[in-house]
């Protein structure tokens, strides 16, 4: 399997050297389109200077033609007998056609430079062919002949043309090098998050990346540190969660299973009996009720969205949840307060039946007899909030960050009379949240709790 590194190191070697390409191919379509004809307009001019001055003075015609060979052109002359002087570096190919040479001795001038048949891979400036020159036609001494001009590359930019060939070449080698470490910079990091992906898929959550980096890497190494804390975090309480579930479920069963076994006895007297099965029943009850809490977390868990949402009154509802609770709030003597404003809310009613009736029986469990319970409901622009205060024993502060937690119990509360699973709150919270709520908590040992629940109208 070809590594990441590997890949990336040949996608941008190709990059670059595609690149490099199809700027030569596109710098040498530009030098076909627009300036080869203005070379060869420039070296006409010349031609015709050479030819002036030629015509003007026949018999110095021979150090004038060295002298501006010199200078850095090819200088190609012939009369109407084929006599041939070539003054200067010889020219690489001399493909000049008669027709070409007869065009000129007649007085027409020859365009070679602009009519050089242009190719992909080679810039016909460069191209030193007797072909690839300007012709003009000069009249020395009774004769005719038709001189050939070009400029002498070799001469004119042979330095330029090995100074900007290193560069070219350099900046290629340097890029392909700085292509390799970079792509080794970019996929090292990616590296150690494949390889921290499969220790988390072993079970291994003690990674360590690094996260000082200001680029989008350095925050997805950022972000998978948090994924691998939560994932911890999470894989931990599920663990918790079972363990939890695993003890609640076998202290009722161990109690049935002993006062069953006790009932067996046939000497066993009748108000024992009657008080073993009351047991059985009590734990049968507490065992249902831990049945039912689980599947609704289950199915919260599961599709929080799935809500069977309606429009119903909230204070027709709060007020059923309080009537529910007549006879214990009768029977410890507490005050009941009602502050409720008519308001109408859309939501699943039933889930948030159970959270009034949790909240209450919350309040009312553990709140001294002769105390307070109070309800308040209002609107608050397009939300409203529901507070269900007590006066009851409160919650230390330390436990406040930790009772929406699943199976927690503050110390007081567990008893085996209380019948709590710590689970309640638990789905309060999750069923607030489906409703895209909040549920808020106030509490000072030995003066009272107070639960603020907010809901949006709709």
């Amino acid at each position: 399997m070809k590594s990441l590194y590997a890949s990336m190191c040949l996608i941008f070697c190709s990059v670059i050297i595609v690149s490099s390409l199809l700027g030569f191919l596109v710098s040498n379509l530009y030098y076909q389109v627009r300036i080869k004809p203005q070379n060869d307009a420039k070296l006409t001019g010349m031609a015709h200077q050479i030819q002036t001055f030629l015509e003007a003075h026949p018999d110095s015609w021979e150090s004038y033609l060295t002298s501006t060979a010199a200078l850095g052109y090819r200088i190609y002359i012939t009369d109407e007998s084929g006599r041939e002087h070539i003054y200067g570096t010889p020219f690489r190919v001399m493909d000049l056609e008669p027709p070409h040479i007869r065009t000129v001795l007649d007085g027409q001038v020859y365009h070679g430079v602009a009519e050089f048949p242009s190719k992909p891979f080679i810039t016909g400036f460069f191209d030193n062919q007797l072909r690839n020159s300007v012709g003009v036609p000069v009249r020395m001494q009774e004769r005719n002949y038709a001189l050939f001009l070009r400029p002498d590359a070799q001469i004119q930019f042979g330095e330029l043309r090995i100074f900007f060939s290193l560069i070219l070449g350099l900046a290629i080698l340097f890029s392909l090098g700085f292509v390799v470490i970079g792509a080794l910079y970019i996929v090292r990091p990616i590296n150690r998050l494949a390889e921290a992906t499969k220790r988390i898929s072993e079970g291994r959550y003690d990674i360590r990346l690094n996260v000082g980096r200001r680029d989008q890497i350095g925050q997805l190494a950022s972000r998978f540190m948090t994924m691998s804390r939560e994932l911890e975090r999470t894989n931990r309480a599920r663990q918790e969660f079972v363990a939890n579930v695993s003890h609640e479920i076998e202290s009722p069963l161990t109690s049935i299973q002993g006062f069953a076994n006790a009932l067996k006895d046939p000497s066993l007297p009748e108000r024992m009996r009657l008080e073993y099965l009351s047991i059985i029943d009590g734990e049968s009850r507490r065992l249902s009720l831990l049945s039912k809490q689980l599947l609704t977390l289950s199915s919260l868990d599961y599709d929080p969205e799935a809500l069977q949402s309606d429009t119903f009154d909230l204070r027709v509802q709060l007020r059923q949840a309080v009537q529910s609770f007549e006879w214990r709030l009768t029977e410890k003597q507490l005050a009941v307060r009602l502050n409720l404003e008519p308001i109408t809310i859309r939501g699943d009613s039933n889930l948030l039946y159970q959270v009034w009736l949790n909240l209450l029986s919350n309040a009312v469990k553990y709140t001294a007899p002769g105390g307070s319970v109070s309800i308040a409901s209002r609107l608050v622009g397009e939300t409203c909030t529901v507070t269900v205060t007590d006066t009851g024993e409160g919650i230390p502060a330390e436990e406040l960050p930790l009772i929406f937690d699943r199976f927690h119990k503050v110390d007081r509360a567990r008893t085996h009379e209380s019948h709590s699973s710590g689970l309640g709150l638990a789905i309060v919270q999750k069923i607030i949240k489906a409703h895209n709520g909040t549920i808020d908590v106030k509490s000072t040992v030995w003066e009272g709790t107070a639960f603020t629940v907010t809901l949006p109208l709709l």
